[in-house]
């Protein structure tokens, strides 16, 4: 974490927003915290002290800023880096894990006590697992006190909390305003319909969308995703209830705009999209140590900020992935949405084309194998993989230690590296997996002057580390090999 002072207080004095989210700036003389670029004249460094997160701000009696309002900042790309045990319960709490199942479920899913997962947490964030995820139920009321014109109650219950009389307390103290004084101060025009939220969703500059929404919108499953309106659209299966995100590039922010079934929902959509699209990166970091190789600097200059394009559900990435084994984009497509008319949950889209969520893996693990159409090894992998999602003996949720997440694919059958480092760039989120015996990757490599063997490329590419996965994107958007499928 950025808490070395010195580095901090230049951030703050230069409001440098790459830091937006590494860590937060607290007054001493008005116990107001705000993100390192707040518009606000700077205070004194002898006025500063620096907390890793929010939480421990409020923890410590701070509130946010009005002008700058910290709890949107972007999150730590620490969270999505890593996958030790603080990463991995980050990620958790981020997906509505301990509101859901409280700090026992939180622990039995990472396989650790609550006293050593609270433990870890205190030491490295200020704050334990129940004061981040009440940070994350404020963020979640503010948006909906905001954005919507629900009764405070439904708010409250919405938002995570058990009591409208916690509600109220949480709110005045995190952002010194009542939840009636916040609606008064939102502007004329933020009325929606009920159950469709606008949101902004904030990312760390730069950010190049082409490869990252050319890439959804090229591989779109019929009926679950579609390109429509200048936005990338897709349904998401949620712990409450289904929902429809609309998510759309503009040059300061990502236009999000969500329909859910159960606004309980909220902050897990919000969640799984900004991971989806990547956006708690740093490229600033990403793209520094890549320009060290003097082949891959000249793409990277040429459109840096290039992000990877995730998944918004792990388990749905795997079967895709198996899916499209030894064929064209078009038959995995064709493949996959035959699965979703037949086994998939049907959805109601008054607003676009998508009909069905992805088929579970329980749904899937009932289809007949004769009924599907593929050679019989990967009608094998196929049955293999999704009987060990449906029973749980292969999980691929954002708590899974990538190491042995990686160790049970490679001994399900018809799983080799190209499948298994697939899976760990875009469903687990490791940013240093990389594909070396990837077609595309060893022509642009070859094109570029850069070793075209697996082996060979697999060497050179130990100095991209830990950012070998956005080395990957840089490699696929050449000219020659473009990913630059943004529809118009």
């Amino acid at each position: 974490m950025h808490l070395d002072r010195e580095h901090c207080v230049r951030a703050v004095q230069s409001k440098d927003a790459r830091f937006d989210g590494w860590f937060f700036t607290a007054v001493l003389t008005t116990r107001i915290y705000c993100r390192p670029s707040c518009p606000v004249v700077p205070p004194k460094p002898e006025n500063m002290t620096f907390y890793p997160s929010a939480a421990a701000c409020q923890q410590a009696g701070f509130r946010a800023c009005k002008r700058c309002r910290p709890d949107t900042s972007p999150g730590s790309p620490e969270w999505n880096q890593r996958a030790d045990l603080v990463a991995r319960a980050m990620r958790l709490i981020a997906d509505g894990v301990v509101d859901r199942e409280g700090v026992p479920g939180l622990a039995g899913r990472l396989g650790y006590s609550p006293r050593q997962v609270e433990r870890q947490l205190l030491a490295e964030l200020g704050a334990g697992p129940l004061a981040l995820a009440r940070a994350q139920r404020a963020q979640t009321a503010r948006l909906l006190i905001e954005t919507t014109a629900l009764p405070m109650a439904e708010i409250a219950f919405a938002a995570g909390f058990s009591s409208i009389r916690t509600f109220n307390d949480t709110v005045r103290e995190v952002f010194a305003l009542s939840p009636s004084e916040l609606r008064d101060r939102r502007p004329r025009s933020a009325h929606q319909a009920p159950g469709a939220l606008t949101l902004r969703l904030p990312f760390r500059a730069p950010l190049n969308p082409d490869n990252l929404f050319g890439h959804l919108a090229a591989t779109a499953v019929p009926g679950v995703e579609e390109w429509r309106d200048g936005a990338y659209r897709r349904t998401l299966r949620l712990p409450y209830g289904h929902g429809i995100a609309a998510l759309a590039p503009k040059p300061d922010h990502i236009a999000c705009r969500l329909t859910l079934s159960d606004l309980r929902d909220l902050p897990v959509a919000i969640s799984r999209c900004r991971r989806m699209l990547d956006l708690d990166a740093d490229p600033v970091a990403v793209d520094d140590r890549l320009r060290t190789d003097p082949f891959l600097a000249p793409l990277v200059d040429k459109a840096p900020g290039r992000r990877v394009p995730r998944t918004v559900d792990e388990a749905e990435f795997a079967v895709r992935a198996v899916l499209g084994q030894q064929v064209s984009t078009a038959a995995a497509r064709t493949h996959a949405a035959r699965l979703v008319t037949a086994h998939g949950t049907p959805v109601d889209d008054p607003e676009g084309g998508l009909t069905h969520l992805f088929p579970s893996p329980e749904a899937l693990a009932e289809v007949p194998p004769d009924s599907l159409a593929m050679p019989r090894t990967r009608r094998t992998t196929f049955t293999t993989l999704v009987g060990r999602l449906a029973d749980g003996t292969l999980h691929l949720g954002v708590e899974s230690d990538w190491s042995e997440a990686r160790a049970k694919l490679l001994a399900l059958p018809g799983f080799g590296p190209w499948t298994v480092d697939v899976i760990a760039m875009r469903a687990l989120g490791d940013p240093d997996a990389f594909l070396p015996t990837d077609l595309g990757i060893r022509r642009a490599a070859q094109e570029l002057g850069l070793p075209g063997t697996p082996a060979a490329l697999t060497a050179r590419a130990a100095a991209w580390r830990p950012w070998r996965a956005y080395a990957v994107q840089y490699l696929w958007a050449t000219d020659s090999h473009p990913i630059n499928f943004l529809p118009v």
